[in-house]
């Protein structure tokens, strides 16, 4: 009798008021989510190939980050009044009060800086998108792109806008974008994740890149993005210890998820049974991934096409040839990360060094794609955090000059997936420094605002365009935490139709 009254102490003791509540409730709970479900399934549809909300235009996602903030001057948006303005103070009104960063606050001026590159025009409309020298490969395929000039954010640091555009928030903590897409649409191949992250090589690998980029904040820790690296194992731990047989892993697996059952029935904790689905996805990654990471089935065609460089594990042409082999195999979101855009000082010798490990692999990725019948229903974007400023940091230089961060405008091209290829979007003043109207003018959207400024694609925008895109109302998308309902885009954010197919 004393034992069992201990062991009902003890009980008493591990449920927390949570717990009560939560246990307390699952009855009625399960009787309304049911009725929830029921009704979910009826109106959209259960197949999550059609999406969650509506049908979808993206079956998969592949995000190429430019971790630094590439410089639209030198890539992507013309502007050759600049070459007249050489070295003279960038005007007042020009930058109107704007925040810059502590790095250029000191300078006495700001002096205008052209790019040193040549721009050559794709013609495919009525605008036609310019490419810099910088791009030659990327340059063949602008016609499948849609290059959008008007995006612009308020974070001017590193960490807060790489947080900002990866999770919707500025402060750690939120779910990342492809961890919003797992628990939204789930995943199309139980033997690999439904998001992959991989990080490419890189000389300019200055900045770190934290793994809330690509977790799953106060989500179910299943829909964390798991991380292929291209040295060792490409997934820690995947291969079985010395002496351990894959029948000996299976048997330990079985005995550890009969455990973890108790402990979820005993304390009712969520993340326990996410526990047992990731070690059970990790079982059949020993199987999957291997394979996967195997390139030497891809014909020599096709090493041509993403360069020689993709012969090498961890280059951005190796990821993005992994990336194509991933989508192939149902993997919904697949993220590449490039560090080193950060050019503060000797921008050209960066920049160069940078779009030749990219260049030849991003067109070669839109080449692939196409060639196998997946562009349409594969959305690819691609662009950083911010773009960099019109006036030189440091000083004046004509030809190794450096630029500070620029969050008011940039540029980020997406192609394939629902969206219209060959285009631009929005525009910039003649100093590339505001958002402009069609006479010029200088736009100052708000992202906080009901009404969206047409032109305009805040990263919130971005977002819910991404969404959309792959089946998704981002107002619907939401998930309840400490009281409220969260989402990736927060309280704002708008669907750029002008984006769309």
């Amino acid at each position: 009798m004393n034992d069992q009254v201990s062991a009902f102490r003890e009980h008493e003791l591990n449920l927390t008021r949570r717990q009560l509540f939560g246990r307390g409730a699952l009855g009625l709970g399960t009787a309304a989510m049911a009725n929830l479900l029921s009704r979910d399934v009826r109106a959209t549809g259960s197949n999550p190939a059609s999406g969650l909300h509506h049908q979808a235009k993206a079956k998969r996602i592949i995000y190429l980050f430019m971790s630094g903030g590439p410089s639209h001057h030198d890539l992507w948006d013309y502007k050759p009044k600049m070459q007249e303005m050489f070295g003279q103070p960038l005007p007042d009104h020009i930058r109107d009060g704007q925040r810059i960063t502590g790095m250029t606050a000191r300078q006495k001026t700001l002096p205008i800086c052209p790019s040193k590159y040549k721009f050559t025009k794709h013609e495919n409309n009525d605008r036609g998108v310019w490419v810099s020298e910088l791009l030659p490969h990327t340059a063949t395929v602008a016609k499948e792109l849609c290059v959008v000039h008007s995006t612009f954010t308020e974070a001017i640091n590193h960490d807060p806008a790489i947080t900002y555009i990866q999770t919707g928030s500025q402060i750690p903590g939120r779910p990342s974008l492809g961890a919003w897409l797992s628990y939204g649409l789930g995943s199309m191949n139980e033997n690999l994740p439904g998001y992959v992250v991989m990080h490419a090589k890189t000389s300019f690998a200055e900045q770190s890149l934290f793994g809330r980029l690509w977790g799953t904040g106060f989500l179910s820790s299943n829909h964390q993005g798991i991380l292929l690296r291209s040295q060792g194992d490409p997934v820690l731990y995947l291969s079985n210890p010395v002496g351990v047989t894959r029948d000996d892993r299976r048997a330990q697996l079985k005995a550890l998820a009969i455990l973890n059952q108790q402990q979820h029935k005993r304390f009712a904790d969520p993340e326990v049974l996410a526990r047992i689905k990731q070690h059970e996805m990790a079982y059949r990654m020993q199987a999957s991934v291997p394979e996967l990471m195997d390139l030497s089935q891809e014909t020599d065609k096709t090493f041509e096409l993403y360069g020689e460089a993709a012969r090498e594990p961890g280059t951005f042409a190796a990821c993005c040839l992994n990336a194509r082999r991933l989508a192939e195999r149902g993997v919904r979101n697949i993220q590449i990360f490039h560090r080193g855009w950060d050019a503060h000082g000797n921008l050209p010798k960066e920049h160069e060094s940078q779009c030749k490990d990219v260049d030849q692999a991003c067109a070669g990725l839109i080449k692939d794609l196409k060639q196998r019948g997946m562009l349409d229903e594969t959305l690819v974007v691609w662009g950083g955090e911010f773009g960099r400023t019109s006036y030189c940091q440091g000083g004046l230089q004509k030809q190794n000059y450096g630029r500070d961060h620029h969050p008011r405008c940039f540029t980020v091209w997406l192609a394939g997936g629902g969206i219209k290829a060959g285009i631009t979007y929005g525009q910039t003043d003649d100093y590339a420094y505001n958002i402009a109207d069609a006479e010029g003018n200088p736009l100052k959207p708000q992202p906080n605002k009901e009404h969206w400024t047409p032109g305009t694609m805040h990263i919130h925008d971005l977002n819910a365009t991404i969404l959309h895109l792959a089946g998704i109302d981002h107002k619907r998308l939401t998930y309840r935490y400490q009281g409220r309902d969260f989402r990736l885009t927060d309280v704002h954010g708008h669907l750029i139709r002008d984006l769309l197919a």
